[in-house]
């Protein structure tokens, strides 16, 4: 081999090593987590400023996932709440261990959330009405559900029925946590049935969907609202696009499993923004509990005659 070529192939060599040094250069999920920044429509976008938006994006409109805090610092107003402590069952009962143990899963998750489980609880005031809420952060191993989310679940259910308060819930998630397998898919029946005795005290049951929720999650306890809201352009779903369209041999539509798409269908009563949400649940609860101290006349009347349907519906 000639000096020449082996000048060539040096320099490439060389080439290949500056890609690779600039390529582990590359920030990490971690790195782009805790930066000041984020990505949407227009690229990068500072998250500031979709914090002061209530993280919705001012050009496209999305709504970007939120967490549990988050949410309830939007309906019941910042830090204007009290997150109750829900019980926490046996850890990884199944001894789960893949390419990282359930137990080490379970830690990332909570030093990332600061949360025991993807599931939060919290009792506040929307506009004077005492209401109980609960929320999942998506960020906790996808907003799945096991035998702690169940018991959270189910103990803000019964802190409604002790407290005569509505339950309004922010599911999120793809579904039953398989690290669980037969214990998480329990929890459906058991958050059903917890659902159950809520109504059997005439006590208001609101759903507000967010992105994605879908799964077991949709099959279960999400489904059972008496009245159902969900965010723009929001996945609800149970199986996925792509299994269906297999399954049924037919092209499904760009916006099959939106919550566009499922409001046109009856599955959604009502799209709302968030930055109404609060609005919208106030008028909705104030109608149901007939209570006039929750709204004035004039938010009334701008919005009855959409909400008063619902009601009717509802009660």
């Amino acid at each position: 081999m000639c000096i020449r070529d082996r000048n060539w192939i040096t320099r490439a060599l060389s080439f290949g090593e500056k890609i690779k040094r600039v390529l582990k250069k590359r920030p990490s999920k971690e790195d782009i987590a805790n930066s000041d920044w984020t990505s949407c429509c227009k690229g990068p976008i500072l998250k500031k400023d979709l914090e002061e938006n209530l993280w919705v994006c001012n050009s496209c409109g999305k709504h970007h996932r939120i967490n549990c805090r988050q949410r309830f610092d939007i309906i019941f107003g910042k830090n204007a709440y009290e997150i109750l402590d829900t019980p926490i069952p046996a850890e990884d009962p199944l001894g789960w261990v893949d390419t990282k143990s359930y137990k080490d899963r379970l830690k990332s998750a909570r030093k990332k959330t600061n949360q025991n489980s993807a599931v939060m609880i919290a009792k506040g005031r929307i506009n004077g009405v005492e209401v109980t809420a609960g929320a999942i952060n998506f960020d906790f191993i996808g907003g799945s559900v096991g035998a702690a989310e169940g018991e959270a679940i189910i103990y803000g259910v019964q802190h409604a029925i002790d407290n005569q308060t509505p339950f309004v819930f922010f599911p999120c998630g793809g579904g039953q946590r398989m690290f669980e397998s037969p214990i998480a898919l329990a929890n459906m029946t058991r958050t059903t049935l917890a659902i159950n005795e809520l109504k059997k005290n005439n006590l208001p049951y609101l759903v507000c969907f967010t992105d994605p929720t879908a799964g077991g999650i949709t099959a279960s306890f999400a489904m059972l609202g008496d009245i159902h809201f969900a965010e723009p352009g929001c996945l609800i779903a149970f199986a996925g696009k792509r299994v269906i369209q297999a399954t049924v041999k037919e092209e499904l539509s760009s916006d099959f499993q939106t919550s566009e798409f499922v409001e046109k269908h009856g599955f959604v009563d009502r799209i709302v923004e968030r930055k109404d949400l609060k609005t919208e649940i106030s008028l909705l609860l104030s109608i149901l509990l007939k209570k006039d101290n929750a709204v004035n006349e004039k938010q009334i009347n701008e919005t009855s005659d959409n909400i008063e349907p619902l009601a009717k519906a509802a009660s």
